[in-house]
């Protein structure tokens, strides 16, 4: 889950960055005030995650270029995005509470997720690559595609117990 969420959000940054990178942070405006005013500059903050996920389906943050697209996310998709914001963060900001997951539910989750990604990497237009980029996508596209052949299998063991 945490290696999930940690991928979605790198993809979900190279997407939004745009060619100065301040698309994905915070305090963009505090920064650019003080390269102008000669002030020191503030600590750069990435946005969360989940408004990482809202800007992506924006299609202001999301036309950054010439055949830029957003998502268009499915309410499967919005849950599964919170869902895994969710586990990450109990799992990365652990307070001492019970809580339980039902493991039964994490392939379909994954592959809604993964969804995300597909789209970023290859229907959104604002992944650029300088070198190899039609390899590096046919080396994702691989990947994503085994990535989904183990939680199918996962799934099928989730349902029928073998």
């Amino acid at each position: 889950m945490i290696a999930l969420h940690n991928s979605t959000q790198a993809f979900m940054v190279l997407a939004l960055k745009g060619t100065a990178s301040f698309n994905v942070c915070k305090n963009k405006k505090q920064f650019l005030d003080a390269m102008l005013s000669g002030d020191d500059y503030p600590d750069l903050r990435m946005e969360n995650f989940m408004d990482l996920y809202k800007y992506i389906k924006s299609e202001d943050r999301m036309k950054i270029g010439i055949g830029s697209k957003n998502f268009l996310a499915s309410m499967e998709t919005d849950y599964a995005m919170k869902t895994l914001n969710e586990i990450r963060n109990n799992f990365i900001h652990f307070v001492p509470s019970h809580w339980s997951l039902e493991i039964s539910m994490l392939p379909g989750l994954c592959k809604s997720v993964l969804c995300v990604i597909e789209f970023i990497i290859f229907e959104s237009g604002n992944i650029r690559s300088y070198t190899n980029y039609e390899l590096e996508k046919a080396s994702l596209s691989k990947l994503i595609s085994e990535i989904r052949k183990e939680l199918e299998k996962l799934e099928n063991e989730y349902i029928t117990g073998k």
